[in-house]
């Protein structure tokens, strides 16, 4: 089969378009020949290389796919059919553990990422547990770009904002550097939830498109650095009930100066880098809730699923390329210039 891999770490150039073999499936597994791959910065990392992960190489990146199911291992042939339109659950976790056992999956000591720490989905064909299958609803309208465009980004916002900032009907919600799949997610599930949405960007355009999925406030950072001060003019000097960043260092303090007391702020990831300085006293004197998140449980992804079945949540997708051009696709993510997911097609 046909697959982008890497052999070494390093920039987009190490990315190589070639043929390996096939996957083979194991009893308890489904094959799936992959529709579609969607990029998330996570395929950044770990191309570049993470400290302290340790990859068997040649490795295959990529964690949101969907695609049709070509073969179903003897344990699981009353479970699926050939054929079968489904999306990949990314997370693998061991099941036994204290954090499995109460549904926080991605809490597991042992817990790995589909395209990180496995084989992923820039390939033709990928071999996954029978229970990382999502099948689609045939009453679904969901095309299967858009489909690659959910699981992982899904899940991490759903989990953010549903779980660990449980956001409600009413809130005020700042979303720093709307354009990524992860803060295009949020601001729906925001939206759903009845919450005022308030998001930033240095793009006119990408402000223009959270517009059209139901923003009601957006800052162009670039022309107002300080959003901070733009915040409280905007809430009658409150501040924010919750603040999504992801960008970590660049917009750490400004994000925890936007919110108002007792407000809560909610991360995934650092983009921008992982030092950001905190004013302690800023912490306690509003008494703020910092809240770090990662992926989410099982249970998470098929709920907030839910939602994308019934068209409350709409995938964004601003291109597709062929997996050939994944190199490309890296140099357009990492310079930023993307609106909603970059999608690769086997």
């Amino acid at each position: 089969m046909k697959a982008t891999v890497f052999h070494e770490h390093g920039g987009p150039d190490v990315l190589s378009y070639e043929d390996i073999d096939t996957p083979y499936v194991e009893s308890d597994q489904v094959l799936i020949k992959v529709e579609y791959v969607a990029l998330n910065h996570l395929d950044l990392f770990v191309r570049a290389g993470i400290p302290g992960l340790k990859l068997e190489m040649p490795h295959i990146l990529g964690s949101d796919i969907s695609g049709e199911i070509a073969e179903v291992g003897s344990k699981v042939v009353d479970s699926f059919e050939v054929g079968q339109k489904i999306i990949v659950d990314p997370g693998i976790s061991c099941g036994v553990c204290e954090f499995c056992i109460r549904g926080q999956e991605s809490l597991c000591s042992s817990y790995g990422i589909i395209g990180e720490h496995y084989r992923g989905g820039y390939a033709e064909y990928l071999n996954v547990d029978a229970q990382n299958v999502i099948p689609i609803p045939k009453e679904s309208g969901l095309d299967m770009a858009g489909a690659a465009a959910m699981p992982l980004t899904l899940m991490t916002a759903w989990r953010m904002l549903m779980t660990r900032a449980q956001v409600k009907a009413g809130d005020d919600v700042l979303i720093i550097g709307i354009g990524g799949g992860v803060a295009l997610a949020a601001l729906q599930i925001a939206k759903a939830a009845g919450a005022r949405v308030i998001v930033t960007s240095s793009s006119i355009e990408k402000l223009e498109k959270a517009y059209s999925l139901g923003a009601d406030i957006g800052i162009n950072h670039n022309e107002t650095p300080d959003y901070h001060k733009d915040i409280y003019r905007l809430t009658g000097s409150r501040g924010v009930d919750i603040v999504v960043d992801s960008v970590g260092q660049a917009t750490w303090s400004r994000s925890l100066r936007s919110l108002r007391k007792g407000g809560k702020l909610v991360t995934c990831g650092a983009t921008s880098g992982p030092n950001a300085e905190t004013n302690v006293n800023l912490l306690f004197w509003k008494q703020l809730d910092i809240l770090g998140s990662t992926m989410g449980s099982r249970d998470e992804l098929r709920t907030a699923l839910k939602l994308v079945w019934n068209e409350t949540i709409k995938p964004t997708v601003d291109r597709i390329l062929p997996l050939s051009k994944a190199q490309e696709a890296h140099e357009i993510l990492e310079k930023g210039a993307q609106m909603g997911k970059l999608v690769l097609k086997p």
